[in-house]
């Protein structure tokens, strides 16, 4: 294919984005895009501060729920700490080490020195495998001595993923002759109650600040995604677009990153559609694609059975659209029909009441004992917690290539 036709082209994106890099969640935009964070922004800067001149950064915790912008301030605080020292001539690194992915003490180890390697440009190879979390720490060490680094500051994010031995070595580099740079750290969790884990060693050495992240409200999600308009082209976003996602996004969550994300998706369904404005009812669409994907990979695990017992619920209650809850053995015979057309032998009643219940405990579901009336006794009714179709949609997007 030449290319040498618009329409032939199968890499054309269409007219929406200008830079869809600004709207892509992990994106660390410039400090001036941080929108609705200025005490926070500058008690982590007062914190970094004194590493700007050589000094010893302050370690700080960081508390808040997901999408209040914990990562992203601390990141980009970081950044700019950075740029600070050296105009005042100080050499000051940071390195990022997301503890939900190397939730053990050698990986998130690792991880550290690979960053630090990175940012320094350094010919090293950080081996993935065969040392130990000392081992790897000690790479740290040496490259702070080799590069002749003043200041160091790990960015420790979901840190409550993570056992305290990192933590206490990094609180403790230049106390124990480990480091002649002074080492600091930023931690940040979504359990207001990490800080009681922390082993009285750890806690004095710290001397940490802490800082709480309340969720957005409708005024600075709007505020955020102004900010980032100009990722669209212009003219493309209608009016009503940007505060209908605050809006839904304050009433649900106060997650700037999901905000952000849905203002992407119904660009994404616009430019599929070949549309050259991105109106409100993309904003509908992309919110319930993204509910689509959440509980996507939440069934994504579970057994063909389930699924099928989800499934049938489902059908009953977009069937029964008057009836919130159906009772244990209405749910299992809708179920042998779909395990049926799946070809599958089903399971007995009583294995597919105790899979309900446990869809119960997982809030996919809410299980309830009735009283049947007289002659009747009680019984168990089971209710979905989500909307059918996006289960139904779920379902069928899970199990592409495998399953029902």
């Amino acid at each position: 294919m030449s290319g040498s036709n618009e329409d032939d082209n199968i890499f054309k994106t269409g007219g929406i984005f200008a830079n869809r890099e600004l709207v892509r969640v992990g994106h660390v935009p410039d400090l001036e895009r941080v929108v609705g964070r200025d005490d926070e922004v500058n008690a982590i800067g007062q914190a970094l501060g004194p590493a700007t001149v050589g000094g010893p950064p302050e370690s700080t915790i960081i508390y808040g729920k997901t999408g209040t912008g914990k990562s992203l301030v601390a990141r980009c605080v970081s950044r700019e700490a950075h740029f600070e020292a050296q105009a005042n001539d100080v050499s000051f690194q940071q390195a990022y080490v997301d503890c939900s992915d190397y939730q053990t003490d050698a990986k998130a180890s690792r991880e550290m020195a690979r960053k630090l390697a990175a940012n320094l440009d350094a010919d090293i190879d950080v081996p993935r495998v065969g040392i130990g979390a000392a081992d790897y720490r000690d790479i740290t060490w040496d490259l702070l001595a080799e590069y002749d680094i003043n200041s160091l500051v790990v960015i420790l994010d979901e840190i409550d993923k993570l056992d305290d031995e990192l933590l206490r070595s990094l609180s403790r580099a230049r106390e124990s002759g480990k480091a002649e740079a002074h080492v600091g750290a930023i931690c940040i969790s979504n359990k207001i109650e990490y800080h009681e884990r922390l082993s009285e060693r750890i806690d004095s050495s710290l001397q940490e600040n802490e800082l709480v992240f309340d969720s957005y409200d409708t005024g600075q999600l709007r505020a955020i995604l102004e900010n980032r308009t100009d990722a669209f082209k212009p003219d493309v976003l209608e009016p009503d677009v940007i505060p209908k996602v605050a809006a839904l996004s304050a009433k649900e969550h106060g997650d700037a990153r999901k905000a952000i994300d849905t203002l992407y998706e119904a660009g994404r369904l616009a430019e599929k559609q070949g549309t050259g404005t991105v109106t409100v009812s993309h904003v509908d669409d992309a919110v319930q694609r993204a509910e689509v994907n959440r509980f996507e990979k939440l069934v994504r695990g579970t057994t063909p059975h389930v699924k099928y017992i989800l499934r049938a619920l489902a059908l009953l209650t977009v069937d029964n659209p008057e009836q919130e809850a159906f009772r244990t053995h209405q749910i299992y015979t809708l179920y042998l029909k779909v395990a049926e057309q799946a070809g599958a032998d089903p399971l007995s009643e009583d294995r597919v009441y105790r899979l309900l219940k446990e869809q119960s405990f997982l809030g996919v579901t809410e299980s309830n004992h009735t009283g049947g009336g007289q002659g009747e006794g009680s019984y168990l009714e089971h209710r979905l917690l989500r909307d059918p179709e996006v289960v139904i949609q779920a379902i069928d997007s899970s199990t592409k290539g495998g399953d029902p």
